[in-house]
């Protein structure tokens, strides 16, 4: 099971929770402090002191007073209104991170929201319930509105949701799935909605499978570095610890794991005094985007744990106050940080692509190729690694650096961070294609090669990806061999065969 208590929960789990279909469950003792936030609310109104979100309208409206015996319609009002998104619906998983979430920061106890309603939220994930969200509408300030009121939707019996991955309307999700829907008291609405769980579900998922994709990159790298005979003296652990930076020391260190035993890189004479920078600064570049990814790891884990909506309840003084915790800049930064890098994964590998198939770069036979002129071999699946690698280049500009101000002036900075997030999803999506064809392009380089000199680790590699995908000798059919390595790169089958050779691969 997955436990939430609002405080030591990780991305990972969270990712392998929907992905293994774990059960979640409540840190009951953690409730109580939900509770004492929910009096404080109840004590409020009746003290009838003008609060915002408890009996006050939103945004420009705060001025607004709201009567007593209207604060349950303010709250479904709220969530009606703000369900406004466009565009293409997000995954499954990914709406199942944001529930997973939401509702883990609603358990620090500081938003006012009913335990039941926390429990609610819970259900739906474990009895497989998953709202259907649009994956635009929010500026990421206040928060995600907009994907989080069609994700709170649900708990109203409105929207549409996906029950056991049929999708009906959301009175008929809950009930097939054997909940009742509730009724929002004071405060609840803007609880569930005023927090950052849509950019940041996203960037848990993307977060962990970047963490597969950099071990990955390295071991596509060393198959390629043996393809072309390349000069293992710039990954010496001498060098790279003269300059210190971990993710540079980390790569280094795998690509001497993974090539230790290759006669292809070792014991041999080089006619050249050292490689292109694609093959020599590999430790560089792939160590630099890994220290990106333990800084956004940092951020995103520090941003799931915390309260992220408004006004924040203390109830121990009983104070309310109006602040900011909404604002995603924190996360947008963090996801535009984790693009680039990303971006820069793909931008080396395919000028790895590139000399394994020029064969004036190479010395092998032109674009792998035995019987080139009459075959075009992998000549033209470079073409589609620079078609992934310049479109990254346009996705990796940061949407953080964007702002446009909304609600009529009042909320007049907003970070962008689910433009920043659907980017970085994406970009993820190419890389790891261009990963893959590196895999491809790098096995059939080593046809050329003695193969009995292969490392005992990248010829565990070779032989997995030989079993689905022959050797090119005469053009075929391409896009199913890319579909099969890039699946081999993201389930993670490259990196395991590697690892029960070398052990992990960070």
């Amino acid at each position: 099971m997955l436990r939430l208590s609002g405080s030591d929960l990780s991305g990972h789990e969270v990712v392998r929770c929907i992905r293994q279909g774990l059960q979640v469950t409540i840190d009951q003792s953690q409730l109580e402090k939900v509770a004492k936030a929910r009096e404080l609310v109840q004590e409020l109104i009746r003290q009838g002191q003008p609060v915002y979100g408890i009996n006050t309208g939103f945004g420009l409206l705060a001025n607004t007073s709201i009567s007593g015996e209207n604060v349950a319609e303010l709250q479904r009002n709220l969530i009606l209104s703000h369900s406004c998104g466009v565009g293409e619906s997000f995954s499954n998983e990914v709406v199942k991170a944001m529930m997973i979430l939401r509702a883990n920061a609603l358990m620090k106890g500081h938003s006012g929201i009913r335990p039941e309603v926390i429990e609610l939220l819970v259900e739906l994930v474990n009895r497989d319930v998953v709202p259907l969200v649009p994956s635009q509408g929010s500026v990421g300030a206040s928060g995600d509105l907009v994907p989080l009121a069609h994700m709170s939707a649900i708990l109203l019996g409105e929207g549409q949701a996906y029950y056991q991955g049929q999708l009906c309307s959301g009175a008929e999700a809950l009930e097939r799935a054997g909940l009742a829907p509730v009724t929002l008291e004071a405060k609840e609405g803007l609880a569930l909605i005023n927090g950052t769980q849509a950019m940041t579900a996203q960037g848990v998922l993307a977060l962990h499978d970047s963490s597969v994709l950099l071990g990955t990159a390295d071991i596509t790298a060393s198959l390629t570095l043996e393809a072309l005979c390349g000069i293992p003296n710039a990954f010496d652990e001498r060098v790279h610890v003269l300059r210190s930076h971990a993710g540079q020391i980390i790569t280094a260190a795998n690509i001497r794991r993974i090539l230790a035993g290759s006669g292809l890189v070792y014991s041999q004479q080089h006619e050249r005094i050292q490689d292109a920078y694609s093959l020599r600064c590999i430790p560089q570049v792939h160590g630099a985007s890994k220290d990106a990814y333990s800084y956004v790891e940092n951020v995103l884990t520090t941003e799931i744990n915390s309260v992220t909506d408004n006004p924040i309840l203390f109830p121990t003084e009983g104070d309310v106050i109006s602040a900011g915790n909404f604002h995603g800049q924190p996360v947008a930064l963090a996801l535009d940080f984790l693009g680039i890098a990303l971006a820069e994964i793909g931008n080396i590998a395919e000028r790895r692509i590139e000399r394994l198939v020029n064969p004036q770069l190479s010395g092998l036979p032109p674009f792998l190729s035995e019987d080139s002129g009459l075959n075009s071999g992998y000549m033209i699946i470079q073409y589609t690694a620079a078609a992934l690698v310049s479109e990254n280049k346009v996705l990796a500009h940061p949407a953080s650096v964007d702002s446009i101000p909304t609600s009529a002036n009042q909320e007049d900075h907003v970070s962008m961070g689910s433009i920043s997030a659907r980017k970085v999803r994406q970009i993820l999506a190419n890389v790891q294609n261009v990963v893959a064809i590196e895999l491809l392009c790098a096995c059939q380089a080593l046809e050329f090669r003695d193969r009995s000199k292969l490392s005992p680790a990248t010829r565990r590699v070779y032989d997995l990806v030989r079993s689905g995908v022959p050797v090119l000798k005469k053009d075929r059919f391409l896009e199913p061999e890319i579909a099969l390595a890039r699946d081999l790169v993201v389930t993670g089958k490259v990196r395991e065969v590697v690892e029960d050779v070398v052990g992990t691969i960070k």
